[in-house]
């Protein structure tokens, strides 16, 4: 009898699940749709199809330290582990909403023993031995559950996508800042052959003065714009050693020497970098992924709260042995199941409330998403200006350099052949010294442009 009950009890639980999984198909809710921009035609007038951002960064930075600063810094950065721990969490995170869908099932095995005196000397003794599996499952009739997946699974999706995102911000500091100090070098090493230059200005200064030929004001005048000159030195010591501290903290590691190259004028690029479609852009730069993840997640958490307002049904089911005798336990089967209706009926308007609270936030990460759209293109086009305005400026300051040098050298022939005194020499030497320094920052910053172009268009992760 017991057994033909069990029969009946399993073929009832088949008969409303197959019911269950037919209405289980129904999902309430709108579903997500890319917002539409109107794009601008190109990037930039007759740009090609191509794109520098296609590029993988080590094609872009093809100086050897360079290469491999970037390596060991996507290696061991701090951030990016950070990051590389958030996508972890954020998957663990997605399983757990993905086995919500499924039932849960849990395992008891218990023993009481009870015993009781009414009075005088009539002690009873109860036992109870049981053993039984527990399903739960709450039935997603309305999508409530699979909504929450597909948040969770946005919210795994833009942590990968911030990963990305980090990871082409990384590179481009890491080469900026590899510019810099190579920058910084050529400098240091300009004011020191502007300072050999003044101290033999000085020693022949003070030869024409102990021999009559010029006064003691240019012999003092030449003394000064030596020690003048000294004083850059200790500054650019300073701050190269503040960049490869920088350097250093980027990579992961302690303060240390940075190996690099010397000279700037080794890295050349061409005239005009390809900058690729418009369209291409909204794949190719994480950050806007991202914000398109975090509109998805928005617009899953709508759907979340909306269902949230219609009942929920879960069933429950209870399968095992009990007796009270542990060696009549496995001869005492039963099992039953049963099911729960909660609806809201009345909460003052709370889940309503809800829901447009988190209308509203999905709209929220619809602007953000258009105004990360906007901002990418405005970056694109600065970049695109910076370089082609910073290369026109290098052009000039390469002339200007030519020139002051053509003058400096004349003027401390003329100055040999006492045609002129010492201060136009001084200022000749000043102008060629401000021609070079003005040509060093120049080629650094066209470095610089093509590293913030590079990542303007989404390369480098």
């Amino acid at each position: 009898m017991k057994r033909l009950t069990i029969r009946k009890i399993i073929f009832s639980g088949i008969c409303l699940l197959c019911t269950i999984l037919f209405l289980h198909s129904c999902k309430i809710g709108k579903s997500y749709t890319r917002p539409e921009m109107e794009l601008p035609d190109s990037l930039w007038a007759g740009q090609t199809y191509l794109s520098i951002g296609d590029r993988q960064w080590w094609e872009v930075y093809t100086d050897g330290p360079l290469r491999r600063l970037i390596e060991k810094t996507l290696i061991n950065n701090k951030d990016l582990r950070i990051a590389a721990a958030r996508v972890k969490e954020m998957a663990a995170q997605r399983r757990i909403s993905t086995a919500d869908l499924f039932p849960e099932i849990n395992g008891t095995i218990t023993g009481d023993r009870e015993f009781e005196n009414r009075g005088g000397d009539n002690s009873v003794q109860y036992n109870v031995f049981e053993a039984k599996a527990l399903l739960s499952w709450e039935l997603d009739l309305w999508g409530n559950l699979r909504w929450g997946r597909d948040a969770a699974i946005a919210e795994y999706l833009g942590s990968i996508e911030a990963q990305r995102a980090l990871r082409m911000t990384i590179v481009a500091d890491v080469a900026q800042s590899y510019y810099e100090l190579v920058a910084l070098d050529n400098e240091l090493t300009i004011v020191r052959q502007t300072l050999r230059a003044r101290e033999e200005g000085v020693r022949i200064a003070r030869l024409r003065f102990e021999g009559g030929l010029t006064s003691e004001t240019a012999y003092q005048q030449a003394r000064l714009e030596v020690a003048r000159t000294a004083t850059l030195i200790p500054d650019l010591q300073r701050q190269i050693t503040k960049k490869e501290n920088d350097i250093a903290f980027l990579a992961g590691e302690f303060p240390q020497e940075i190996e690099r190259s010397r000279l700037l004028e080794e890295y050349n690029y061409s005239m005009m970098l390809p900058v690729g479609l418009s369209s291409d852009l909204l794949e190719r730069r994480p950050d806007i992924r991202e914000a398109e993840q975090a509109v998805i997640a928005a617009n899953a958490n709508v759907g979340v709260t909306y269902t949230n307002m219609f009942p929920r049904i879960t069933l429950t089911a209870h399968g095992g042995l009990e007796s009270n005798e542990l060696s009549s336990l496995l001869k005492s089967p039963y099992a039953f199941i049963d099911g729960s209706l909660l609806t809201p009926l009345f909460a003052a308007g709370k889940n309503r409330a809800r829901w447009k609270a988190q209308k509203a936030v999905y709209e929220q990460a619809y602007y953000d998403y258009e105004k990360t759209v906007l901002n990418a293109f405005r970056e694109v086009r600065n970049s695109i200006v910076d370089f082609n305005k910073v290369r026109e400026m290098c052009e000039l300051q390469s002339r200007l350099e030519q020139s002051a040098k053509s003058h400096v050298d004349m003027a401390q022939l003329q100055y040999i052949n006492g045609v002129i005194n010492y201060l136009d020499v001084l200022d000749a030497q000043r102008g060629y010294f401000d021609a070079q320094i003005g040509l060093s920052n120049a080629i650094r910053d066209e470095l610089i442009t093509v590293v913030q172009i590079y990542k303007a268009l989404g390369g480098g992760w």
